[in-house]
């Protein structure tokens, strides 16, 4: 900086050094032209070194001014340079140290998990004010979208691998998050006349609990997480994300807050569907419909079932057939009319192959239920103070209350801001095998279409699937990138006498292979929670391994033949596509899932029916594709070998159920 300086004035000096250089002879003698002086002599008008002639005076004063001036200018020049220089210095060195007070602040706060980015209210809130605080924090580092089981499974797996992780749970359900297959099971058959407000259930064995997975002291104040030293969970119940931006990894409330994260999951769960003649029906209908979902479906259906004369469920599936238990053997004393119709041949008749659908149908029908197959909603209207039902084929079936028990429809509204694919075939946004949408972005649940390395692709409605998928997004949230390959379980149960637990695609459109034995006291769900402790079987069976499972000692070796009647009172159904076992029912046989999940997938039908030895009884049932007639079934009493699979699992531990 400064060379440059001086060199602009050493430029200027020099041209004004060439300025007064003495000129040519005839510039000096012009100049000298004078009355009164001589001419001057050829020594004054010399171009040589002046210095011997007075005359030179007047150059000296100017060139001595020039010289004078121009350091003056050099020396204010350098001064002011130099101020400036001291102010850069001194600026710099308070940026310098900015930036290290910066650094020094990210290091400690990332050493405390990070602090979340709070807003001018937040920042401004004292610590020892809670009710200062904003209702919603501005950042949470892990966000849930939705309140069921999958992001309650999540939530659990973020804090078991992360202690001090900071998780919000984002519900629309107004409730803590709780677990639902009670709704429509053990709920109904309590005696506590307050279950509707308690929410407490006696399971099959006996044993008390809530349907609340944690009591509201498990959980910290939504204000307080970002406070809260060793983090936590908190809920925002009542809330709904409508918007979400994954650019910007921020999402926005229908009430307009804002929540940044650093992570998120969305487990939104899905909706009931309608039938399309209830959704064009009046308002009038519509305030006697129930789409069975929630507690306050619950609260509501109850109160009803207390109030009416009649009310028709509308489908033949888990939720419709359950329910439809439930109200016939509780409401059997107060004179309730329970009708239940579905337009398949029989109870679980999508899932069931035909011969087992028909025996469950007759199983509704003595819990006092007026079933009624193959019947198709037309249209429901409202005539005097009764709904009026009409099928196609004509009948006409007047009621009090309609329950629709048609089937979930995922919920992703949120695909259309956030950009997340959609499957076209089976719902749900399109996840990869770790369960990913986005780099930073989980799916888990309903509402999650994945990937079966061995069925495809898939999306699956039942809690157990719920419950391990959300917990390994909540793994994966934390790092640790495992696949999701779990062979996810399922059961249903019609009352405390019967019921069955299901693995893999379980389609009645397959060809099946049942086999059966006589079914004893122990062979019921009650029993089943007796052994495992708990109704919610999932939470143990997911848990558990083949290995672990023990035979009891006083298991008949032999299975006894079944009687005329008692032709399914327990048994194991095969699911058969491409001559390869792909799903298993295990009829009134529980706590052994585990060893269904070990089934080989290289079972070839010829092969299995091959195996049939001849020296002890059993029965079976092989049901061809068309699985509609009676002559399609074969009866075998013959003892079943089934060593092309695993003789050691199978002829060791499921025949030893039967």
């Amino acid at each position: 900086m400064f060379p440059c300086r001086v060199a602009a004035v050493a430029e200027k000096l020099a041209r004004s050094l060439r300025f007064l250089t003495p000129r040519p002879r005839g510039w000096a003698a012009a100049v000298l032209q004078c009355h009164h002086l001589r001419p001057p002599s050829r020594s004054l008008t010399s171009t040589g070194v002046p210095g011997k002639d007075g005359n030179n005076l007047v150059y000296y004063l100017i060139v001595g001014g020039t010289v004078t001036g121009a350091g003056a200018y050099v020396y204010k020049t350098l001064k002011e340079d130099k101020q400036r220089f001291n102010d850069r210095v001194e600026a710099m060195a308070m940026k310098s140290q900015d930036m290290k007070s910066t650094s020094e602040v990210g290091a400690a706060s990332q050493a405390t998990k990070a602090e979340p980015r709070l807003t001018t209210a937040e920042q401004g809130a004292p610590e020892t004010d809670p009710s200062a605080r904003p209702e919603c924090p501005s950042h949470a580092p892990f966000l849930l979208i939705g309140g069921g089981t999958a992001a309650f499974a999540a939530a659990r797996s973020i804090r078991a691998r992360d202690p001090g992780a900071r998780v919000l749970i984002i519900s629309e359900d107004p409730d803590l998050p709780y677990m639902r297959p009670p709704l429509s099971k053990e709920l109904w058959f309590s005696e506590d006349p307050n279950v509707t407000e308690t929410l407490r259930f006696k399971q099959w064995n006996g044993k008390e609990r809530s349907i609340y997975f944690q009591p509201p002291s498990f959980y910290v104040p939504a204000r307080d997480l970002p406070y809260t030293e060793n983090g936590g969970v908190a809920v925002l119940s009542g809330k709904k994300v409508v918007h979400m931006d994954v650019r910007g990894s921020v999402v926005k409330l229908d009430d307009g807050t804002q929540i940044s994260y650093d992570k998120c999951l969305i487990a939104t769960g899905g909706s009931p569907r309608n039938l399309p003649a209830i959704e064009r029906a009046g308002k009038d209908v519509h305030q006697r419909l129930t789409l069975f979902r929630k507690i306050e479906d619950f609260r509501a259906l109850e109160k009803i079932s207390r109030e009416v004369k009649s009310i028709t469920i509308i489908g033949g599936g888990f939720l419709g057939s359950e329910l439809a238990c439930a109200l016939g053997r509780k409401v059997q004393a107060r004179g309730l009319e329970v009708i239940q119709m579905f337009p398949e041949n029989g109870n679980m008749g999508k899932v069931l192959p035909e011969y087992l659908s028909n025996w469950t149908t007759d199983k509704v029908k003595r819990e006092g239920v007026n079933v009624m197959p193959n019947a198709v909603v037309k249209s429901v209207c409202v005539c005097g103070n009764r709904l009026v039902i009409k099928l196609k084929d004509g009948r006409k079936v007047e009621t009090d209350h309609i329950v629709a028990a048609v089937g979930l429809e995922p919920n992703v509204e949120l695909a259309k801001s956030a950009g997340l694919e959609v499957d076209s075939d089976f719902g749900g946004f399109r996840v990869n095998a770790e369960l990913q949408a986005r780099s930073n972005i989980w799916v888990a649940g309903d509402a999650a279409c994945f990937y079966d390395i061995k069925l495809g692709r898939r999306r699956v409605e039942h809690h157990d699937h719920a419950v391990v998928s959300g917990r390994l997004a909540g793994e994966n949230m934390t790092g640790a990138a495992k696949p999701y390959w779990h062979q996810s379980m399922f059961w249903s149960d019609l009352g405390p006498d019967v019921g069955y637990e299901a693995i893999g695609l379980v389609d009645s459109s397959l060809p099946t292979v049942g086999v059966f034995a006589k079914a004893t006291a122990k062979d019921t769900p009650k029993s089943a929670t007796e052994q495992s402790g708990t109704g919610i079987r999932s939470e143990s069976e997911t848990e558990a391994e083949a290995s672990e499972i023990t035979i009891s000692a006083s298991s008949p070796s032999t299975p006894q033949v079944p009687k005329q009647g008692e032709d399914y009172g327990k048994g194991v159904i095969f699911y058969i596509r491409d001559k390869v076992v792909v799903g298993i029912v295990l009829w009134n046989i529980f706590n052994r899932m585990p060893i269904a999940r070990k089934v080989r997938c290289f079972l070839s039908i010829d092969e299995w029916l091959a195996h049939l030895s001849s020296s002890s009884v059993m029965y079976a049932a092989y049901v061809g594709s068309n699985r509609t007639s009676q002559s399609s079934r074969i009866h075998f009493h013959r003892k079943l070998w089934l060593s092309t699979l695993d003789s050691s699992i199978f002829t060791g531990d499921f025949l030893s159920c039967l």
